[in-house]
């Protein structure tokens, strides 16, 4: 994935607010529903979400900006302090029990299977992660799984056994968490899939494909656990299986009353604004909110609920202060009286 600041088009200095400025803009821009003839809106679209993921949270931003996690929010391996003496670079993978370990290929000098014999080599490492085991554990003996050196290879299987499971997040945008979507997911390993999201799938949910994660001599290959993230919307929130929408209004349609197209994950729909309505006041659009699955097993949807936000007209109105002037010294009233 390319740089989350490239991606929305800010500087690393850029304020919070202009991040979330530039996101709102860029979502609306490339959103699949405001470019349904182009493929390629759904990809540009995530794109922006796992970028706005990293960027719109202060702590993974923080993150980000050390070099602690990669673009997709990933944590980039720092290495074992001091390093492996003598050996050659190799890739690092994340081991049961929390550690990490390395593959090594090739060897220094007085490396043996890979792997320097002494003085600071793995074993050293070993005693340093399991107490002092690592001479009963390089020899298969008890308490530890073996490990096993090659000229280019090695191996490791932890006391705890071996995990082939691979873990994955994906973010997913609102409208495909509701009506499904297929996605090309990446693996860690490098392999690329096909991923169906299932409607009506939850934030935190996890999609399990079978026998497509890791795989080593003599184990049954691990699973794929994909844990669903949806992205912020420009529009809606999710409240448990409702949705919450700040509608904004003219003042004109507040006093006098209007009909209003207000947005919803189906299409928009019309909603009647009683005159003399506030700002603030919430109206319930009942089934326009996330599906539910019911204990009978039956589908069934929450409520979208629509805020009112009474918008001006930018600028200064000569107009409309003269009529706010006239209204102000004929039709006084205190809406902030309970404060008193």
């Amino acid at each position: 994935m390319r740089d989350p600041y490239e991606v929305l088009g800010v500087q690393r200095s850029a304020s919070a607010a202009a991040i979330k400025s530039a996101y709102r803009k860029l979502a609306k821009k490339h959103h699949p529903d405001a470019n349904k003839g182009d493929p390629k809106a759904a990809d540009r679209f995530a794109e922006l979400n796992a970028a706005n993921e990293i960027l719109g949270d202060e702590e993974k931003r923080k993150q980000f900006d050390r070099g602690e996690i990669d673009a997709e929010g990933k944590p980039r391996f720092q290495g074992f302090e001091g390093g492996f003496p003598g050996g050659g670079a190799g890739a690092h993978r994340a081991g049961p029990g929390g550690f990490e370990y390395s593959f090594r290929t090739g060897g220094g000098p007085g490396a043996a299977g890979g792997f320097a014999g002494g003085g600071g080599g793995f074993e050293d490492i070993l005693k340093s992660m399991f107490g002092g085991q690592a001479g009963a554990g390089m020899g298969g003996g008890p308490g530890m799984g073996g490990a096993r050196g090659g000229a280019n290879t090695f191996e490791y299987d932890t006391p705890f056994g071996t995990d082939l499971d691979l873990a994955v997040t994906m973010t997913v945008a609102l409208e495909e968490a509701v009506n499904g979507a297929t996605r090309r997911v990446r693996l860690p390993t490098g392999k690329e899939l096909n991923v169906r999201i299932p409607a009506g799938v939850a934030a935190g949910q996890q999609i399990r494909l079978k026998g497509q994660g890791d795989t080593a001599p003599g184990h049954r290959p691990g699973d794929v656990l994909i844990t669903v993230n949806i992205a912020p919307h420009p529009y809606f929130k999710i409240d448990g299986n409702d949705l919450r929408l700040e509608l904004p209004i003219t003042l004109y349609e507040a006093v006098l009353g209007a009909k209003v197209r207000v947005p919803t994950l189906d299409g928009a729909v019309q909603l009647s604004i009683p005159k003399n309505t506030s700002s603030g006041r919430t109206f319930r659009l009942k089934g326009k909110g996330m599906p539910v699955k019911g204990a009978s097993g039956a589908d069934g949807f929450g409520d979208l609920f629509a805020t009112t936000r009474i918008i001006l007209p930018d600028g200064n109105d000569a107009e409309l202060e003269a009529l706010m002037e006239k209204w102000r010294a004929d039709h006084p009233y205190n809406p902030r009286k309970d404060f008193e």
